[in-house]
């Protein structure tokens, strides 16, 4: 079977929306570093790798929002496709106090190698799937409870969102009615990094947006991943609705 970068779900979907997960999966393609960047299984299995349980999430809030989902098909540490094509980040060498064995002695030829191989395909993928459509972008992403050496974060759930706030302003205040926890409002990242997946798509375009970081420990399980978008579907569309889109 051939590699594929991405994948895509529901791509013939017509509701307003167009979910993305960047973080998807923990692959490490055979064709980079040989199929290992040296860390062990567990490194691999953890928040370093990949969002754990975004892709799930997305998956259903997809079925749920009757909109596409593009989903990356390798590892964050293989190449970022949330930063920009040039940011110093791109390729890591070192994430929450783990060293990259494999990405130390990368070289031009090889970030480029994996620019063209992984990352500009992706971004393709997601320009073809909103090209001539009306939609808003909703970017699934999750965060681990506690970086290392870090005081545990207070929040469940966090809205991430730049400059356009159309459906950040209203979803924050939806979910904070429903919710016991507060809701993260750019926190426990901003939400705009330069050259990131949604500046590239939804920002310069002027197409509306919205990023949900989920706590981990929440939707690790299918079970949790379908509550969660149960919960979140119906605060999605209202807060479409009430930005007049």
């Amino acid at each position: 079977m051939t590699y594929s970068p991405f994948s895509i779900h529901g791509p013939d979907r017509q509701g307003p929306w167009v979910i993305t997960c960047d973080h998807a999966t923990n692959t490490v393609p055979d064709f980079v570093a040989g199929g290992t960047l040296g860390l062990t299984d567990a490194d691999m299995g953890r928040h370093i790798a990949y969002d754990i349980g975004a892709m799930g999430t997305a998956l259903a809030l997809g079925e749920a929002l009757n909109a596409p989902v593009i989903c990356s098909n390798y590892s964050r540490l293989v190449i970022d496709p949330n930063r920009g094509a040039d940011d110093p980040t791109l390729i890591p060498q070192l994430y929450d106090g783990t060293i990259i064995d494999g990405n130390r002695r990368v070289d031009a030829q090889e970030r480029a190698r994996r620019i063209e191989a992984l990352y500009q395909p992706y971004h393709d993928a997601i320009a073809g799937l909103a090209h001539g459509r009306d939609i808003a972008f909703l970017s699934i992403h999750s965060f681990t409870p506690q970086l290392v050496g870090r005081a545990p974060r207070p929040w469940e759930i966090s809205v991430l969102s730049a400059e356009d706030r159309r459906i950040a302003d209203p979803l924050i205040g939806n979910l904070s009615n429903h919710l016991t926890s507060p809701v993260g409002d750019n926190a426990p990242y901003a939400g705009f990094f330069p050259g990131d997946a949604l500046s590239q798509h939804a920002h310069g375009p002027g197409r509306p947006n919205v990023i949900l970081e989920i706590r981990q420990d929440l939707i690790a399980s299918p079970d949790s991943q379908q509550r969660w978008a149960s919960t979140l579907a119906p605060h999605l569309e209202a807060a479409h609705k009430k930005a007049n889109l």
